[in-house]
């Protein structure tokens, strides 16, 4: 026997569940709300299930509704894949992106790329995802996010990693600390300082002990934080300084923080996006992450930034570092 229910009322099931009320899906899929509930009493009884508890004040999913949420989103997405090279789907489709990324991209990169997104695209909603950068890559690898930007994933076989970007890290400090006056600093001279350090969860901090291998410090560090962004605010607070990736510092014209470019070595990080390998992206999805390379090719993001001190051109103002 067929399922007598159509790709509309697919897609008015999605808007409510997305959007949790019927009114304001049948504003997103431009119909009336009468329409709209009869497009899901027709997929209820095509199924032959109930797939919202429904009230005055609310909507929400059954447990057999719960279970069919997935799987509608995946048939959708894959009829817009498939029209993809035939027509621009995307700017006519209620749907989400779900970007999973670190923090100092979260704050630094992707508000400008989300902007430009939502001002070609409005009715696709962005889901941002700020989490380690390992985290980023189980959520790619899962499926819990379209893809990634981060600074991890080119040594695994299950993504592919297109670089973006190459930063290096700086020494973080206040205006007033001795070491905002230099040109440069050394490893050894930072650690010379009481300094605060990310936690052995963090992929910086990995990266930084296989680059310094040959770098003692002198002392462990005052504190231990998971984030670069607490970082800084332990170090704008007054709590020593810090070793950060450049693209985490704020703008020239912050009152309180300043970098100076790490020598001695010179450490760096590529940035890139991360995809999971035979997966491809949902129109909506690929045309952020279009979005997110032309903004990169023209000049949004700095490409081997060295810091406050010798890159001002590259680095837009801000009071708040990531």
């Amino acid at each position: 026997m067929g399922i007598n229910f159509d790709l509309n009322d697919l897609q008015a099931f999605r808007a409510v569940v997305e959007l949790g009320s019927f009114r304001k899906a049948a504003e997103a899929v431009s119909i009336s709300q009468p329409a709209l509930s009869r497009r899901i009493d027709k997929l209820e009884e095509a199924l032959g299930v109930r797939l919202f508890e429904r009230t005055t004040r609310s909507v929400t999913l059954t447990t057999v509704g719960r279970v069919f949420a997935p799987s509608a989103e995946q048939l959708l997405d894959d009829l817009d894949v498939a029209l993809l090279g035939i027509r621009d789907v995307s700017s006519s489709r209620l749907g989400r992106v779900t970007i999973a990324c670190v923090p100092s991209v979260a704050y630094y990169f992707l508000p400008s790329a989300v902007a430009s997104y939502h001002r070609r695209f409005p009715r696709i909603r962005v889901k941002m995802l700020d989490m380690s950068a390992n985290e980023v890559l189980g959520a790619v690898i899962s499926g819990e996010a379209d893809f990634g930007v981060s600074f991890l994933g080119s040594q695994e076989s299950e993504v592919e990693f297109k670089v973006l970007l190459q930063e290096r890290f700086v020494a973080a400090c206040r205006r007033d600390h001795p070491l905002a006056r230099k040109k440069r600093v050394t490893w050894n001279e930072l650690y010379e300082h009481e300094y605060v350090s990310v936690d052995k969860t963090s992929g910086n901090r990995l990266l930084l002990d296989q680059a310094l291998s040959a770098v003692a410090p002198r002392a462990p560090s005052v504190c231990e934080t998971r984030h670069v962004t607490t970082m800084l605010g332990l170090i704008e607070a007054g709590l020593g300084v810090a070793a950060v990736p450049s693209m985490a510092m704020p703008g020239r014209d912050h009152p309180i923080l300043t970098s100076v470019p790490l020598v001695e070595p010179v450490v760096k990080r590529r940035v890139g996006i991360v995809r999971r390998r035979g997966r491809p992206l949902t129109p909506a999805a690929q045309e952020f992450h279009r979005t997110i390379v032309e903004m990169k090719r023209g000049g949004v993001a700095c490409s081997d930034a060295v810091g406050n001190n010798t890159s001002p051109k590259e680095r837009p103002g801000r009071k708040t570092a990531s």
